[in-house]
């Protein structure tokens, strides 16, 4: 299982809003030092630990676990319907023709 991914979107979350290690770590009672080892993957996070770092980055568990979970897909299809919506049609043209592009030749 790579649990290493916990880390990145935690990383993701934190510059999402513009937080710096030390703002999370202070947000969630924690260490920057500890912040900086979840993110690099040296460490995970305890489950009371875990809601805390949510709580202080006001995500849900679904979205940093997408990718540990069985059913991430389902989680990351909505995020990508929900940034597909915010692009023009002509932007989401492209897109869709990439996709079918590397559905025929996958």
């Amino acid at each position: 299982m790579k649990l290493d991914s916990i880390g990145k979107n935690i990383k993701k979350y934190r510059l999402s809003k513009n937080l710096r290690q030390e703002d999370l770590a202070e947000l969630a009672e924690l260490s920057a030092n500890y912040i900086g080892s979840l993110e690099r993957g040296e460490k995970t996070p305890s489950l009371p630990t875990f809601i805390e770092i949510l709580n202080a980055l006001e995500a849900s568990a679904d979205i940093v676990l997408s990718d540990v979970l069985d059913t991430g897909y389902i989680v990351k299809d909505s995020l990508l319907h929900e940034q597909l919506a915010q692009l023009s049609s002509e932007e989401r043209k492209r897109v869709y023709n990439i996709i079918e592009t590397f559905l025929k030749t996958s």
